[in-house]
C-alpha cells in the first residue's frame, strides 16, 4: 500500500512539473529543465537508485521532453509571426552538435559536479533574466531589426549547446537573454526563435544520453540509455499542452511579474543543487 501511494505521489508531481515546464516554455521560450531536473533527481533517488545514474538520467529525460514541448511552443510562436527560422536553425544546428558533445561528457562525469553544474548554470540563467531590463515585453524590435552575424549564431548555438548537453537544460535561460542583448533581437522574437533552436538542443542531448547509458546496470525499468520512457510520458504529456497556455499569455499579459518569480525559483534551485541551502541547514 505504502509502495502505491508513492508511485502516485510520484505521478501527481511529474504531472504537476510537467504542466510548469510546458507554461514557461511557451511563455518565456526556454525549456523547463531548471524545473524538471531537480523534481527528477528526488523522485529517481526516492526510489532507491544510485544518485549519480539519477542525476545523468534527469539530464538525459529532461532533454527528450524539452524536445516535443519546444516544438508545441515554437508552433504557436510561428501562427503569430515571431519565429526567425534562419538564426533559429544555425544555432541549432551548432548547438545539436554542441549538446551531443555535452551530453557525452556529462554520461561519463561524477554526480555531484553535474549538479554544482547544473546550479551554476540556472544560478548564471537567474541574473541575466534579472538584470536585463530590455526583456520585458513591450520593447518589441521591428521586424527584421536583428542584427545578423552567423559567427554569433555559431558562437552562442555552439557554447549553449554544450551546457544543453552538460545539464540537461533546453539553453534557453542564457540564449534568450543573449538574443536580446547581443543579437537585437525583441522579446517575442527571441521567445519564439529560441523555441527552434532549444528542439535542436534536445535532438542531440537526447541521442547522447541514449546512447551512452545503453545498457548501464542500475536503471530503472522502462529505460532506453539515460532516457526514462516512463517520466518522459508524464512530464512530456503535461506540458505539449501547457506550452500552448504559455504561448497565449505571452502574447497578451505583462510578463514582469511571472519573470521575477521564475528568477526566485531559480536561485532557489541552484543553491540547492550546489549545495549551499544544505551547508546552511535550510
Amino acid at each position: 500500500m505504502m509502495v502505491s501511494e508513492s508511485f502516485l505521489i510520484y505521478v501527481l508531481v511529474l504531472l504537476a512539473t510537467g504542466v510548469a515546464v510546458g507554461f514557461s516554455c511557451g511563455l518565456l521560450g526556454i525549456g523547463g529543465g531548471f524545473l524538471m531536473v531537480p523534481v527528477q533527481i528526488w523522485v529517481l533517488t526516492s526510489s532507491g537508485i544510485d544518485p549519480t545514474l539519477a542525476t545523468r538520467i534527469a539530464f538525459g529525460t529532461s532533454l527528450a521532453v524539452v524536445l516535443p514541448t519546444a516544438i508545441s511552443g515554437c508552433r504557436g510562436h510561428s501562427c503569430r509571426g515571431v519565429v526567425l527560422w534562419r538564426p533559429g536553425i544555425i544555432m541549432g544546428l551548432c548547438g545539436l552538435l554542441g549538446a551531443f558533445l555535452g551530453g557525452t561528457i556529462a554520461a561519463h562525469a561524477p554526480g555531484d559536479l553535474l549538479r554544482m553544474v547544473f546550479g551554476f548554470v540556472v544560478l548564471l540563467g537567474a541574473l541575466r533574466m534579472f538584470f536585463a531590463k530590455s526583456l520585458l515585453p513591450g520593447q518589441e524590435a521591428l521586424p527584421g531589426g536583428t542584427r545578423e552575424s552567423l559567427f554569433q549564431y555559431v558562437l552562442w548555438g555552439l557554447g549553449v549547446g554544450v551546457i544543453s548537453g552538460l545539464t540537461g537544460i533546453g539553453g534557453g535561460v542564457i540564449l534568450v537573454p543573449a538574443m536580446v542583448i547581443a543579437m537585437g533581437f525583441g522579446m517575442y522574437q527571441a521567445i519564439g526563435t529560441s523555441s527552434v533552436t532549444i528542439a535542436f538542443n534536445a535532438v542531440g542531448g537526447v541521442v547522447a544520453y541514449a546512447i551512452n547509458g545503453w545498457g548501464v546496470a542500475g536503471l530503472p525499468e522502462y529505460c532506453v540509455g539515460y532516457i526514462d520512457l516512463l517520466q518522459f510520458a508524464l512530464l512530456a504529456g503535461a506540458s505539449i499542452i501547457s506550452a500552448q497556455w504559455g504561448v497565449k499569455v505571452a502574447h497578451r499579459l505583462p510578463a514582469e511579474m511571472l519573470k521575477y518569480i521564475f528568477v526566485v525559483l531559480m536561485v532557489y534551485i541552484g543553491l540547492k543543487m550546489i549545495g549551499v541551502l544544505g551547508w546552511m541547514g535550510l
